[in-house]
């Protein structure tokens, strides 16, 4: 199945992580088939491939996140004036990985350069519409202007969170990214060369390579095909383990329990010599600690620093000359301040951040406890008569469709009642009062409205709890919110990859 509109994907400050499979599992205990003794990776019997995986190596810009339960929602106290619009209750998230930082201004100009390389002779809207809306800066009493004219371009500030950008490009950004990691991954490993010019439909696509829809320019290190009937060399699939998986936004589940960061609140956290306790001592109320404090509190050097950057109150957005309370009177560098406990920065304070939720104020109830995700829509490739992929479009995708009714109705399961592909009002309690989620009728929310989390410069300390949300139009932008990627973790949850999932004693078969 298509990635749905979970699945959506340069590179972030740091270097890509590289890594090799190797095609003889001798070692790893893999050389046959324990099912039907049939040798792996034999031409001679059939040529089943089945490489030596090392483990999912960590993508550029990402941190590990390890999985876990936790009480989602507003455990702090509510303001009167603000809706409790997120009950408590637990839920379970699964291991990922999230980028340290914000996505910053050089980031993103990386993503229109190439989009103005490949894209911008044939087809420039796609380059405007990538471009961030600047004027989101303006306010109609406020001086502004230089934040229109430079914040985005000039070097200055190169690793400041870009802003300005609604949930639908950074949603095109992780697409964009995801492709060019992978593509990178396949370079330096000699499978695929290099390809500056790369222009309209003639662009790298992991999708598309994978489908054999775009071969490139093969590099000399091309997979042996071990295919008795094939052709000899083949493009790389998911299966022999050097592509990453897509770079995507955040779920607010998985925003909320990263930004909480109560890995720090175990106090005997598993290590190599000893298996972790299963408690966590108290509840975080921002993401640097369980103190309901905004300053650090040791009694060093840093001693009274504010620990992130927002508001402290009516017309203070920075504190006094010679005293400067955040040191920002705008967002940050996107390295700012204390990262907490999973090594993640700003995840209070800076700038909001958009996740991948469709927002509903209520019915938390009928929302799954386990990987907890409204906005599904379920899509399929679009094919021909005989079953085969369509071709690429334009710009070098795959085209996809929504699933229709009969096929939802075909893979339905205990845990979807739904016939209709796009589910992202499901059980939202609209249906007994038929009330229509359209702007500017009964409310302000409807299918494109989206969760954003966090405080940012221009926020009070309220919003720096990770359990406060509010949302935004997923065609709207501002000047106070910006994004990160997460990418999902595929095999153990605890980032070990010389381990298998699950607990292993001394008469088990323990897999590497």
């Amino acid at each position: 199945m298509k990635r749905h509109l979970f699945g959506v994907g340069v590179l972030c400050i740091g270097a890509a992580v590289i890594f090799s499979s190797c095609s003889s599992n001798k070692k790893s205990g893999h050389s046959a088939s324990e099912k039907t003794g049939w040798n792996y990776n034999d031409p001679k019997l059939g040529g089943f491939d089945v490489p030596n995986y090392p483990g999912q190596q960590t993508g550029p810009g990402l941190t590990f996140v390890e999985g876990g339960r936790f009480t989602m929602g507003q455990t702090e106290d509510d303001l009167p004036t603000v809706e409790r619009n997120n009950h408590p209750r637990t839920v379970s998230v699964s291991s990922f990985y999230m980028d340290e930082t914000e996505v910053a201004n050089v980031h993103y100009r990386e993503y229109t350069y190439w989009m103005q390389r490949a894209y911008g002779n044939d087809y420039p809207e796609l380059v405007a519409k990538a471009l961030p809306d600047s004027s989101g800066w303006r306010s109609a009493m406020a001086y502004n202007e230089p934040m229109v004219q430079y914040y985005f371009r000039h070097a200055a500030y190169n690793f400041y969170p870009v802003v300005c950008v609604t949930w639908k490009q950074a949603n095109q950004y992780c697409k964009w990214r995801s492709d060019r990691v992978n593509e990178y991954i396949l370079i330096k490993n000699g499978m695929l060369k290099k390809n500056p010019t790369q222009t309209g439909e003639d662009v790298f696509v992991d999708e598309t390579y994978m489908a054999g829809s775009y071969d490139g320019t093969p590099g000399k290190n091309r997979k042996r095909d071990l295919d008795p009937n094939g052709s000899g060399k083949r493009n790389i699939n998911y299966s022999d383990g050097y592509l990453l998986p897509d770079y995507r936004l955040p779920t607010e589940a998985e925003w909320e329990y990263a930004a909480l960061g109560l890995i720090a609140n175990n106090p005997e956290p598993e290590t190599k010599r000893r298996r972790g306790e299963e408690v966590i001592t108290e509840r975080n109320t921002y993401p640097w600690g369980a103190k309901n404090s905004t300053r650090y509190g040791l009694r060093n050097e840093y001693q009274g620093e504010f620990l992130g950057n927002f508001k402290r109150g009516a017309g203070d957005n920075m504190g006094v000359a010679g005293g400067l309370n955040d040191n920002a009177d705008i967002p940050a560098p996107v390295y700012s301040y204390k990262p907490n406990a999973f090594g993640l920065y700003n995840m209070a304070g800076n700038v909001s951040e958009w996740t991948l939720d469709t927002y509903r104020p209520t019915s938390h109830e009928d929302v799954s406890d386990f990987r907890p995700f409204r906005g599904n829509v379920y899509e399929t490739y679009k094919t021909t008569e005989d079953g085969s992929l369509d071709d690429r479009d334009s710009v070098g995708r795959l085209e996809t469709r929504a699933l229709t009714p009969d096929e939802m109705l075909k893979k339905q399961n205990s845990n979807l009642f739904a016939r209709n592909a796009d589910v992202r009002n499901y059980a939202d309690g609209d249906s007994a009062s038929q009330i229509q989620y359209s702007y500017g009728t009964n409310t302000l929310i409807n299918d494109d409205a989206k969760v954003i989390k966090g405080a940012s410069w221009n926020d009070r300390a309220y919003w720096m709890s990770p359990g406060t949300r509010r949302f935004m139009d997923a065609n709207q932008s501002s000047s106070t919110v910006g994004f990160r990627c997460v990418m999902d973790r595929l095999g153990s949850p605890n980032g070990d990859n010389k381990e298998t999932a699950g607990n292993h004693f001394g008469n088990s078969k323990k897999k590497k």
